[in-house]
């Protein structure tokens, strides 16, 4: 127990140091005066073969790019990996939800960090054919995101596979290699065709997919074991959730970034901190698992009707808690707060009085530490609330519906 509070204590002191460290020697912008004008140059360069690919335009092209794009991003993945919780292979539900949030983490740190443009739009053609596209077109480039999410979520999939189905073939782990490769390849052609990156995008976000898988291989067995079977779990895991807030760098201007990753750091504890609590209930190897005798697909589908109305609920229900409790609590501290989203009453506002010249600042004070900014923007608090509620209801709230209805 001691040694596990000392590495556990360690490891929120060191991200702590680091934070205060970064501040001080104002590591961001120099990486960024370094980083933006070889990356930026590079984006231009890249502008003719863009133009290239785009000569082939075609209906059919936009669509199937369009659509392929919908289903590796962020807000498909979300959900989707509910349903693979409830299918029964717990284990590879909880990798994925954790590699996803430390991709998105990382993706969008090394974006802001680096604060590079897209391809200028014209003379590249940009097609945003959902609103999730047209959100992440507010983001910085490098490295691209899609590509680094498939990367890794695809790679670690293909491993999964191998690994539960203990198969050997060297045919078929080419055949698994050979998929994954034109998954990616066709992600990355596909969001230069769309125009949303340049190819340096798609080789950083390559590159950065392949260190972080390689690096997730090495300790996702740990971190498994960490959450099913620690000490202190939920309490750490809130602790570094929240530091992590603290952690992100400030881009040279506002972007949707920091709002994906507080999202998904919610989810991310809420996942934890439920199956640490449930997992000898309902996550744990001899669950009942889809196209088995024990859960077939009408079962499956029972699931889905039940579990689905329930996170949609819960995730209402989240919302419009913290946008009640953390205004109030806010007030009992005395600590100055304005909405840009959430709530109407804060918007453009300090505790609902007008307040000049209140620009997004760093994300470092997006809550009430190390700051002198004037007033707080409270949707960072709600969002990540939300999202946490959400993700817990996924993995405690709805398995026990399932028990009291025999699902």
């Amino acid at each position: 127990m001691e040694s596990i509070a000392v590495w556990q204590g360690a490891t929120l002191c060191g991200i702590v140091l680091w934070i205060i460290v970064a501040s001080y020697l104002d590591v961001t912008r120099k990486l960024r005066s370094f980083l933006q004008p070889w990356v930026a140059q590079h984006v231009t360069t890249d502008t003719p073969l863009i133009l290239q690919i785009q000569n082939y335009q075609h209906r059919f092209l936009d669509a199937f790019f369009s659509g392929l794009s919908c289903v590796v991003s962020v807000p498909f993945y979300t959900a989707f990996l509910p349903l693979l919780f409830w299918s029964g292979h717990g284990k590879l539900a909880r990798q994925m939800t954790l590699l996803m949030a430390f991709c998105d983490y990382m993706g969008n740190c090394i974006k802001d960090v680096v604060s590079a443009p897209r391809p200028s739009c014209p003379p590249v053609r940009r097609i945003t054919a959902t609103k999730d596209e047209e959100d992440n077109a507010l983001e910085y480039g490098l490295p691209s995101s899609h590509t680094l999410n498939t990367v890794c979520l695809s790679g670690y999939l293909l491993h999964y596979i191998l690994s539960y189905t203990q198969n050997e073939d060297s045919h078929v782990k080419f055949a698994g290699f050979a998929l994954v490769c034109l998954l990616v390849g066709l992600i990355g052609l596909g969001r230069i065709y769309l125009g949303m990156h340049s190819v340096v995008d798609i080789i950083g976000g390559l590159a950065i997919g392949l260190v972080i898988l390689r690096f997730w291989l090495s300790v996702h067995e740990y971190v498994d074991n960490f959450i099913v079977l620690g000490q202190n779990v939920t309490y750490f895991w809130a602790a570094l959730s929240f530091i992590l807030l603290f952690a992100y760098p400030t881009p040279e201007f506002p972007t949707p970034s920091f709002e994906y990753h507080t999202a998904f750091n919610g989810v991310a504890l809420g996942i934890v901190s439920g199956v640490q609590q449930t997992y000898h209930q309902f996550h744990h190897e001899a669950v009942p698992r889809v196209f088995t005798s024990q859960l077939t697909i009408p079962g499956f589908m029972g699931r889905m009707l039940v579990g689905i109305p329930t996170i949609l609920i819960v995730k209402f229900c989240s919302k419009a808690l913290a946008k009640w409790i953390l205004p109030v609590l806010a007030n009992t501290l005395g600590i100055s707060i304005k909405s840009s989203t959430y709530i109407a009453s804060l918007k453009g506002s300090s505790n609902g009085k007008k307040s000049d010249g209140l620009k997004q600042s760093g994300y470092v004070q997006k809550l009430f530490f190390f700051s002198s900014q004037d007033s707080f923007d409270v949707d960072t608090g709600i969002r990540f609330l939300q999202y946490a509620g959400l993700a817990w209801s996924v993995v405690d709230l709805v398995p026990s519906l399932f028990a009291h209805l025999s699902l």
